[in-house]
């Protein structure tokens, strides 16, 4: 069986295990862990310290094959005591003891964190750019490389900032995280964001209504493969067109983590054969939803700029080809294209 897949009470008993000897040496003090009910419960009585439970997670994390095993304890740990990291708090807080119910909760995630479900899902939030995002599975959980999406969109439109209003388009919205970092930073922006997931269009509401941008951004439960002409009436006319399409090929959704293939939507990351199938739909519809000389801009898979430059100069979709841009990995990663006026 697979470390990460181990099974509750198989990690109950390492856990076990590895407790009588923390206490035998003096580590923590108290009985060992125990497993009730099927979930893994922390040792009644048990004082330990926010350094120590740190340890004891890291070591239990890496023992069970999970990824990132420290900086996994540390959001978890840090997400119970009110911080988004342990480096935020004073050393000496590090050397506290745990109280009944921090420890309980520092438990409780722990376990879920065993099960290998991403800590974005664990913690249910996870920061974007100056945004902290309500986050929960199926709902894909938005990576480093979208938030330099974000950052060269802005970049690129300050010229158009002196404008009354913009109006801006999302497709594949998720949890909103595009949409919303757009609205955050452009107080004139008025923004659509759609998605075919209907997990994603109630995550992106609800994080819109948390962070007051509900009123600025229409969200709507679409799905641009299929509802072709209701999308093009719902959504345009746009000045900006920017998405996180699906763009992974499909032979290469094997390769995944998995923690990513059981947790995450697939939809949102299998692009197809050739990974463009959302793509190219973007790009057949985008002279529709598009003003003249509107802007759209993409993130895609390393493979694709070529591809896309290719398909957009030999059928004429109405769209110019303006460039391509490398993200923070130096590999290709984001397309920027315009409608022909």
């Amino acid at each position: 069986m697979m470390a990460g897949l181990m099974s509750v009470s198989s990690r109950s008993a390492w856990i076990q295990r590895s407790f009588k000897g923390w206490i035998r040496g003096g580590i923590i003090q108290q009985q060992a862990l125990l497993c009730v009910g099927g979930a893994l419960a922390p040792p009644g009585d048990c004082i330990v310290t926010v350094e120590q439970a740190v340890s004891v997670w890291t070591q239990c994390f890496q023992q069970h094959g999970i990824s990132e095993a420290l900086l996994s304890s540390d959001y978890i740990i840090a997400h119970v005591l009110g911080k988004k990291t342990l480096q935020s708090l004073e050393r000496r807080r590090l050397q506290e003891k745990l109280s009944d119910k921090q420890r309980e909760e520092v438990w409780a995630l722990c376990s879920k964190r065993l099960t290998s479900m991403p800590v974005q899902y664990v913690i249910e939030e996870w920061d974007f750019r100056d945004l902290t995002l309500k986050m929960r599975p199926p709902v894909f959980i938005p990576r480093p490389e979208t938030e330099e999406l974000v950052s060269l969109v802005l970049k690129d439109l300050q010229s158009l900032w002196r404008r009354s209003s913009l109006r801006c388009l999302e497709v594949g919205c998720g949890s909103g995280a595009i949409s919303l970092s757009l609205l955050h930073s452009v107080p004139q922006l008025q923004a659509v964001a759609l998605d075919q997931s209907q997990e994603a269009v109630s995550l992106t509401k609800e994080n819109a209504e948390r962070l007051g941008f509900l009123d600025r951004l229409d969200i709507y439960h679409l799905d641009i493969m299929k509802d072709t002409d209701l999308t093009v009436r719902s959504c345009s006319p746009v000045d900006v067109i920017v998405s996180n399409p699906p763009y992974l090929f499909s032979d290469d959704m094997e390769s995944l983590q998995s923690e990513i293939l059981r947790f995450e939507d697939h939809s949102a990351l299998d692009g197809g054969l050739d990974g463009m199938s959302v793509i190219r739909q973007i790009l057949t519809l985008a002279p529709r939803l598009l003003k003249d000389e509107g802007r759209m801009y993409l993130e895609v898979d390393p493979r694709h700029p070529p591809r896309i430059k290719s398909l957009v100069e030999e059928r004429m979709l109405g769209l110019q080809y303006l460039g391509s841009h490398c993200d923070f990995t130096n590999r290709l990663r984001f397309c920027i294209l315009q409608k022909r006026g």
